[in-house]
C-alpha cells in the first residue's frame, strides 16, 4: 500500500476557498494579504487562519456552503486521482481550509479521507471562530506520521503534493515530494517541481 496526501487549496481546487468567502462579504483583499504571508512563510500559520476566519464573522453559512459546492477543481485533479487509486494509492487531502469545502472535493473526486477545519456557526451565522485538525504550520506533518503508522506505510512509500509554507511539515516525511505552482519556500524542499496548472504533469513522475 501507498499513499498520496494533497494540500486542497490552489492544489487539488483552483485557488483558495477562504478567498471565495471573503468575496461575499468584501473582505477579499484583506484576507488575500493574511493568505499570501501565510503561504510565503511571513506570518505564522495559526495566527493567520484566526485573523482571516474573523473577518468571515456575519456569513450566513448556507451562503458558504452554497459557494464551496461550486468550487473549481484544478486542472488534472479527477485524472490524478483516479490514476494514483489505480496505482494502488490510499489518496487523501489534508487542508487548512474547511470541511464545507473539503467533503464536497472528497465526494467529486473520490478521495478515501480528507482532515481539514470546521468553521463555528450559530443561528446559521459564521461566528468567526474555527477549530480542527489543521489549526497549525506542523499539523499536516504530525497528520501525516499517524496515518503512516495506522495504514502500515513507509515514508519511501508516501507522495505528498502541495503549494505553501504549511505544507513543509509534511514535506518531511515523504519520498516523493511535489511543489505544485509553489512558493519559493517550498520548492526548496522539493524533489519535484511543477509551474504548470495541470496536476496531471505529475504522473509522469510515479
Amino acid at each position: 500500500m501507498k499513499l498520496a496526501v494533497f494540500d486542497f487549496d490552489s492544489t487539488l481546487m483552483n485557488g483558495e476557498t477562504i478567498d471565495f468567502l471573503a468575496q461575499a462579504l468584501g473582505v477579499e483583499e484583506q484576507v488575500t494579504s493574511l493568505t499570501q504571508k501565510a503561504m510565503n512563510g511571513k506570518l505564522d500559520f495559526f495566527e493567520s487562519l484566526i485573523q482571516r476566519v474573523k473577518l468571515l464573522k456575519g456569513l450566513k453559512h448556507k451562503d458558504a456552503v452554497k459557494i464551496c459546492k461550486n468550487l473549481p477543481l484544478m486542472n488534472g485533479a479527477a485524472q490524478s486521482v483516479s490514476k494514483l487509486k489505480e496505482k494502488g494509492y490510499k489518496v487523501v487531502c489534508f487542508s487548512g481550509g474547511f470541511t464545507i469545502a473539503t467533503n464536497v472535493a472528497k465526494d467529486k473526486l473520490h478521495l478515501d479521507a480528507t482532515f481539514s477545519n470546521i468553521l463555528h456557526e450559530k443561528n446559521g451565522i459564521l461566528t468567526g471562530l474555527v477549530g480542527g485538525d489543521m489549526m497549525f504550520s506542523s499539523s499536516k506533518g504530525d497528520m501525516i506520521q499517524k496515518l503512516q503508522a495506522i495504514l502500515n506505510i513507509t515514508v519511501e512509500n508516501t507522495l505528498v503534493v502541495g503549494d505553501g509554507a504549511n505544507d513543509l511539515s509534511m514535506f518531511k516525511h515523504a519520498k516523493q515530494k511535489i511543489a505544485f505552482c509553489a512558493k519559493d519556500i517550498l520548492k526548496n524542499e522539493a524533489n519535484i517541481i511543477i509551474d504548470e496548472k495541470d496536476l496531471s504533469i505529475m504522473l509522469k513522475y510515479i
